[in-house]
């Protein structure tokens, strides 16, 4: 066991654009990260799996997302960047993600905002993020304040808990027909539509999950429903990430995601977690984000989830007695 540079460059997996493209730099990050991650290469000794057989991502082992509550997960020597924390919740263990150069991360972010919406700078970002606001060390709060700078928009900012504040300036931005992102934590937007509403057909509303504790989990229609009908838009958009990605999925409405090209979901058996199963079955999701190259870019998270034949997905609910995630995601 031995640290080196890794010598897969990170523009080699952000300019994937095919399948077998995919293929060949997953499994080349797979065997750097056999070897340079102590914690992916015990794991993948205790199965007793030869990391030399391996000949396609599909028969990759995948760590369980809850290594990342208990041990460093790195695949080099270089000291961390940042480290991200999860919000977790009173008496869990939160997950620590050591990031060792940031800049993948701003990149992965960066291009797939872009893939998905655009330039920033297009638009106007209003984030209602209290409860990542109040701690340190959240992923998401990294990555919208530098779309918020990157957004230039003089009303771009954070919205605490002042809801007026926030409603008055919907109203202006609709006004003048600027395009507006309003990305917000589940229950504050509730909050929010709760005290006012607003017609703006134009507006990308984008919930990042998570009820933290405030209000009684619903199904993703009721919710959706809810909030349509409190900002007058057609549909609600969605995140997909967590404190172990650098990479997220981004839905334009009922829940079904899309990935950039660095990133493939896969599911698996809930009886057998080192099958995988077939699409339009509900099984675990596992994420491959290749963006994760310095740490491990195969995890097995503790999702429910369908995969759909144009490689689009949902997130159907959570394993049971699994820890509830601070971006949880709504059951169906």
């Amino acid at each position: 066991m031995y640290f080196c540079l890794v010598n897969t460059k990170t523009e080699h997996f952000f300019s994937i654009d095919n399948s077998s493209q995919f293929e060949e730099r997953a499994l080349a990050i797979f065997r750097y990260q056999a070897n340079h991650c102590l914690i992916y290469h015990e794991y993948i000794k205790q199965l007793d799996i030869n990391a030399h057989q391996i000949k396609s991502y599909t028969e990759i082992p995948f760590l369980p997302i809850s290594f990342f509550k208990t041990q460093d997960i790195v695949s080099s020597d270089k000291n961390p960047d940042i480290i991200f924390t999860s919000s977790g919740t009173t008496g869990h263990v939160t997950s620590k993600h050591l990031v060792q150069d940031v800049s993948i991360y701003e990149k992965s972010y960066n291009m797939a905002f872009e893939r998905f919406y655009g330039a920033p700078d297009d638009y106007c970002i209003l984030a209602l993020l209290p409860s990542y606001l109040e701690r340190e060390g959240s992923s998401l709060i990294y990555m919208v304040d530098d779309l918020l700078k990157k957004s230039r928009h003089p009303q771009s900012g954070y919205f605490l808990h002042n809801h007026e504040e926030l409603f008055s300036t919907l109203e202006e931005l609709n006004k003048n027909h600027q395009k507006t992102i309003l990305i917000g934590v589940t229950y504050a937007l509730l909050d929010f539509v709760e005290r006012y509403t607003i017609q703006f057909p134009n507006l990308i509303v984008m919930e990042t999950g998570g009820m933290k504790g405030k209000r009684r989990e619903m199904v993703r229609q009721e919710l959706h429903h809810i909030l349509c009908n409190g900002f007058g838009v057609g549909s609600i958009h969605s995140e997909y990430g967590m404190t172990e990605l650098l990479s997220q999925a981004y839905s334009y409405g009922n829940g079904i995601f899309n990935c950039p090209p660095w990133m493939k979901i896969l599911l698996r058996d809930t009886s057998d977690p080192l099958s995988l199963i077939k699409n339009n079955q509900t099984g675990g999701i596992n994420v491959i984000d290749l963006a994760n190259i310095n740490s491990c870019s195969f995890i097995a998270t503790q999702d429910l989830g369908k995969i759909h034949s144009n490689n689009s997905f949902e997130v159907i609910g959570r394993f049971d007695n699994a820890d509830i995630r601070g971006c949880n995601l709504l059951v169906q």
